[in-house]
């Protein structure tokens, strides 16, 4: 290469970007008989401070033919960008975001409209959410060989509500209570003892399965079920739906069951009526106005003494006592009144009394099978197939002798039980029909006739009337 006029810094510039990721060159001055070498460009870069990225093959094409670079900005060296941390986030064990209630999707493909995917249900120390932590950045290299600070991610910050708490490492969420959870204003994370619908239950709220309580400010509409951990208030009526507490239920509209509605209470059951329903307390069931062609269970009382207070058609069973103003009618619609024993005790010893039946015939079949295989056997008639016959007859009678005995031995417990009956009565406060059929304990007593303010008990191992003071 001849001898040049001027340094090269005259004929070269050399710039870098305002974020320090990429170095330009740039001729300033041009000749024809101009040359360089990429070495030589190399070295001016970095006597320019361009020293990391440099972009060699690209500095070659630039020293094999300067003419075509001429005039313009060419890209020389690159830089290797920050990288910015990931921000933590808070990681739900629920989804609390659905802006839809969905229904829900069968196995097999259909859609069950009365499912809505909608509760989210905690137990008291459960977690709801797990705080992730950021990830830091990574620093970048400009082309002037300085560090880029690259940001680190953000901490997250849990929004607290009510009933929740964190842990002192400030890594987990938990609900404090058993309840719903729910978000409310600036997303704090709450769980609600009570679920509250505003409206009837229907196809827009659909079933509900709540481990709180659940107040319905409508009705329950046919096909629903409502099942809560707590305590069921509906300020309306339940038509043929299906309730079920661990606590007490309270309906104040009544109960039209069409003869497909079932309540369960873990507790007492208060209504204004019911009617052709399955209802069913682990306590008390109060009623205000009639009781009509139901099946009322209470372990302890049931009473219906309001202005009305009619029991009529059906079975109504009660541990202790039935208080009533009427029971039947005067048509002698049958009605059925059990007091004395546990409603679960009586209605086990009528299902064991069937069984026992089933189980002696059953029985009796096979030792008459075996007296025949036994005759046989003594007169060498006995072939494989009919031997193991016999082995197995034998096996399923040793079976059934000890399921029988079983069942006689539980009969005898409940009927037991069923003498213990001093405090059972039946209270009528203004009159029972004829059709009545009253049962206290072990013993039965039909009313033929009727008979005004008296009261059913037990005296001297039968039935004995009292007047009602």
């Amino acid at each position: 290469m001849g001898e040049r006029a001027m340094p090269l810094e005259y004929y070269i510039s050399f710039t870098v970007s305002d974020d320090k990721l990429t170095g330009y060159l740039q001729f300033t001055q041009t000749e024809d008989d101009f040359t360089i070498t990429a070495a030589e460009l190399e070295q001016l870069a970095a006597a320019s401070g361009i020293v990391h990225g440099l972009n060699r093959e690209k500095l070659s094409q630039i020293a094999a033919d300067p003419k075509s670079h001429f005039m313009q900005m060419n890209e020389i060296a690159y830089g290797n960008p920050p990288v910015n941390g990931e921000n933590g986030y808070l990681r739900f064990l629920f989804e609390l975001d659905e802006h839809e209630k969905r229904p829900l999707e069968l196995e097999d493909g259909t859609v069950d409209y009365k499912e809505l995917i909608s509760l989210h249900n905690v137990k008291k120390g459960q977690m709801i959410c797990e705080r992730m932590p950021p990830k830091p950045g990574k620093s970048g290299l400009a082309v002037t060989g300085e560090t880029i600070p690259a940001k680190d991610g953000k901490e997250a910050r849990f929004k607290i509500g009510k009933n929740v708490v964190v842990d002192l490492e400030q890594t987990a969420m938990y609900a404090a209570i058993d309840g719903m959870i729910s978000k409310t204003d600036r997303d704090k994370i709450n769980v609600f003892p009570i679920y509250e619908v505003n409206g009837d239950v229907d196809f827009r709220v659909g079933n509900i399965d709540f481990v709180g309580s659940v107040v319905i400010r409508g009705n329950v509409q046919p096909g629903f079920k409502i099942k809560a951990a707590g305590d069921i208030r509906i300020t309306g009526g339940v038509e043929a739906a299906e309730l079920e507490a661990g606590g007490s239920i309270e309906i104040q509209a009544g109960i039209v069951g069409q003869n497909k509605a079932k309540v369960r209470a873990g507790k007492s059951l208060k209504s204004s009526f019911i009617q052709d329903a399955l209802v069913e307390a682990g306590e008390d069931v109060f009623v205000s106005q009639s009781i009509m062609h139901s099946t009322t269970r209470a372990a302890r009382a049931v009473i219906c003494n309001g202005p009305k207070g009619l029991i009529v058609g059906g079975t109504v069973q009660a541990g202790e006592k039935v208080t009533t103003r009427t029971v039947g009618n005067s048509m002698s619609t049958v009605t059925v009144i059990e007091v004395g024993v546990v409603p679960e005790l009586r209605n086990e010893l009528i299902s064991l009394r069937q069984q026992l039946k089933g189980h002696t015939e059953n029985l009796d079949k096979t030792e008459k099978a075996l007296t025949l295989l036994d005759q046989m056997a003594a007169a060498g008639q006995l072939n494989s197939e009919k031997l193991a016959l016999r082995l197995k007859l034998n096996h399923t009678k040793k079976q059934a002798v000890e399921e029988e005995n079983h069942m006689r031995e539980r009969i005898l417990e409940i009927e037991k039980s069923l003498e213990e009956t001093e405090r059972a009565r039946v209270e009528v406060i203004a009159n029972v029909y004829g059709g009545t059929k009253i049962v206290i304990g072990r013993y039965t007593k039909f009313v033929k006739d009727a008979i005004s303010r008296v009261v059913f008990c037990l005296s001297e191992g039968d039935i004995a009337m009292i007047p009602y003071m």
